[in-house]
């Protein structure tokens, strides 16, 4: 594989981040040659790795690509929710801790040079209730509103609401309904929490 002819097809196909099964997909070859070939394009700084076995293009030209879209990437499944969604819907104030994530492999932290991405796990049947949305041109998964809401009190055991500084208002206009749904997906507990916000909200 000559390495201007995959940079054309990745560009092409518009996927920017990769990893050895997206080339084996595209271009007939062998999984140890084209370990080699990004072996020693990573050698020549034409490709960046972002974790063990998932890349970025860098030559000719890196795209800049959304941190929310490279936290899909980096650990699949998974959809970002917690505190980055609950952030990004106004739900609480915008925090900088890095992207939170939900998937149904085990808990994973990863850094590199777009941030820092935490992943927490959630069972099987949890793992519904996110959106596709376009996100500074890139397709992103993320928690509908509720979802992000229900997902933090199950992983925090609870929720305190001041510490969070959730807001109050905002919360009031998602889909209480939708919410308990999602909660009765869970457990009890996090159905006698949710309620017990809404009677004190």
């Amino acid at each position: 594989m000559k390495y201007m002819d995959v940079y054309s097809e990745l560009k092409e196909r518009g996927i920017y981040v990769f990893s050895i099964d997206d080339l084996l997909k595209i271009f007939s070859s062998e999984r140890d040659i084209v370990k080699q070939q990004i072996f020693y394009w990573k050698k020549k700084g034409w490709v960046r790795t972002l974790k063990k076995g998932i890349y970025e293009i860098d030559y000719p030209k890196r795209k800049e690509l959304p941190d929310l879209f490279i936290a899909n990437r980096l650990y699949e499944p998974s959809y970002v929710s917690l505190e980055t969604a609950l952030s990004h819907y106004s739900l609480i104030p915008e925090v900088a801790i890095g992207v939170t994530s939900v998937t149904t492999k085990p808990t994973r932290e990863f850094r590199n040079h777009y941030g820092f991405f935490k992943y927490r796990t959630v069972v099987e049947r949890a793992y519904c209730g996110y959106r596709l949305i376009d996100y500074r041109g890139q397709d992103v998964k993320i928690a509908e509103p509720e979802k992000a809401f229900v997902d933090y009190i199950y992983l925090n055991n609870g929720l305190n609401m001041d510490e969070l500084r959730v807001n109050k208002r905002k919360l009031n206009e998602l889909n209480k309904d939708r919410i308990l749904g999602y909660a009765y997906v869970l457990n009890k507990t996090v159905v006698d929490v949710v309620e017990d916000v809404y009677a004190n909200l």
